[in-house]
């Protein structure tokens, strides 16, 4: 499989899990892995940034709401995502 299926397959995994157990009213999840490429450490897994904003944020803290999205995410934090820019919002966070 080529990198950029890879990358679509992960993409495609991470939005899944997240729409799975986070039901998010929106959802930006950016691959960042070539500004990445060579980078000591991450064995093949990439670099992610994630826009998700989700009713289940209403009254968590930062901390609560980033424990919810690795949790979501758990089986693939071992083997597909090295680095997780994470932005976790309520609706009533965002205009």
């Amino acid at each position: 499989m080529s990198a950029a299926g890879e990358v679509a397959t992960r993409v495609e995994r991470i939005t899944a899990l997240l729409q799975e157990r986070l039901h998010p009213l929106k959802l930006e999840l950016r691959d960042d892995s070539a500004a990445h490429a060579g980078h000591v450490g991450g064995g093949g897994k990439g670099h992610f940034r994630l826009l998700i904003v989700s009713e289940v944020f209403s009254g968590q803290t930062l901390v609560q709401r980033h424990r919810l999205v690795h949790d979501a995410l758990a089986p693939l934090l071992e083997s597909d995502i090295h680095a997780l820019v994470l932005n976790a919002r309520s609706p009533d966070e965002v205009s």
